[in-house]
């Protein structure tokens, strides 16, 4: 099978290039070709030499996941299914703004964290994406909003896409091999020259994963709270019965001391009856005094089979109002795509699930009021 250039960053194509017994200058050439241009045919590439372009239409391609479904909502969100292989299609979202527009990326054939209120656990996990499926999905996406692409040099500063967010299917921090050349990539000035503040990686609370990204690639962290205590937080994100909240925070100064941004964005989905208390909102406060955050809070999405509740608007004002009276900085994300099933939370896709999981879902019991 022909070398898939979409799995390369800047420094393993170089090594490939130089194999091919070429300057290493031309992988510079390729990557822009590649990734500022959207261009798969090596015979477009004019500037590279013909004897290289010969090499490459024998040995390489530019391969992305394949489009099967293009599902477009009122509000501009538009959501992308993409076939992975046989068995596998995962989604990827974009969500236009005003100022800007994010790229919503999966990393993941479903997820193996199996968080309450995600309709990606709910599907089981399969397997992790590999570089090319993860940076195809930003890869497609540019050339789907650009129109199709023409081959002509594009200004970064134009592109609908401004900031891409790790947010859809699967959890990164679990997955690095393939995440971290991706996002060297998504950064690099040669390809899609992104800023470190304008790429987010979200997790819900990966140790580990947390150091290393800390270490090889720090960009903007969010994570995935949604409670303030460990007996609540290991019944919605279990992943805190191995890594729990005392551990979260500590990784997360920890991050902060490398981060391109001066808070980690604490992510808090809005459960009716479950983590929305005033109770609630006051111990996170402080945790906000612990660590340098932001708090979204995001008014639960439903999805086939959850027996959640959205917190009513009133409940989410006065919690959010809670929060602010602390010295929190506190935001309500605005609900976008539901209508298609592409909001925060309802990400599915088609997964074949190796873990068998069940995907109905036990409604938790309310959790007791903390003390005030």
């Amino acid at each position: 099978m022909p070398v898939n250039l979409l799995e390369f960053d800047a420094e393993a194509l170089e090594g490939y290039v130089t194999q091919l017994g070429e300057p290493a200058f031309r992988a510079r050439q390729l990557l822009r070709w590649i990734h500022q241009r959207g261009t798969a045919d090596f015979a477009q590439m004019t500037d590279l030499a013909k004897s290289l372009r010969g090499a490459l239409a024998r040995e390489a391609e530019v391969r992305t996941p394949r489009l099967v479904g293009d599902s477009l909502a009122p509000d501009g969100t538009r959501k992308w299914l993409l076939q992975v292989d046989g068995a596998n299609a995962v989604e990827c979202v974009f969500i236009p703004e005003t100022a800007r527009g994010t790229l919503c990326v999966s990393s993941q054939a479903g997820c193996v964290l199996d968080c309450a209120f995600c309709a990606t656990g709910k599907q089981g996990f399969n397997r992790n994406l590999s570089t090319a499926e993860i940076i195809g999905q930003l890869w497609l996406a540019q050339r789907a909003l650009a129109g199709e692409a023409t081959g002509e040099a594009k200004d970064s500063t134009q592109r609908a896409i401004t900031n891409v967010v790790m947010m859809g299917m699967g959890e990164p921090l679990l997955n690095l091999d393939q995440v971290l050349p991706a996002l060297r990539l998504m950064l690099d000035d040669r390809a899609y020259g992104l800023s470190r503040r304008r790429v987010t990686v979200s997790t819900a609370g990966v140790v580990p994963g947390m150091e290393r990204l800390r270490e090889e690639c720090p960009v903007a962290l969010a994570v995935s709270l949604h409670a303030p205590d460990d007996a609540l937080r290991d019944q919605l994100v279990p992943i805190n019965r191995k890594y729990p909240l005392r551990a979260l925070l500590a990784a997360c100064n920890r991050y902060l001391e490398r981060a391109p941004r001066d808070f980690v964005t604490f992510e808090y989905v809005m459960l009716d009856g479950v983590n929305d208390s005033d109770a609630h909102a006051r111990a996170l406060a402080g945790i906000a005094r612990s660590v340098r955050s932001k708090f979204n809070l995001i008014p639960f999405n439903p999805f086939p089979g959850s027996a959640f509740h959205r917190s009513p608007s009133e409940r989410i004002r006065r919690f959010a109002e809670i929060l602010q009276r602390a010295g929190a900085t506190v935001t309500t994300r605005k609900t976008r795509g539901d209508g298609i099933a592409a909001a925060c939370g309802q990400l599915a896709g088609d997964v074949a699930d190796r873990t068998r999981r069940t995907r109905t879902v036990r409604r938790l019991q309310p959790a007791a009021e903390l003390n005030a």
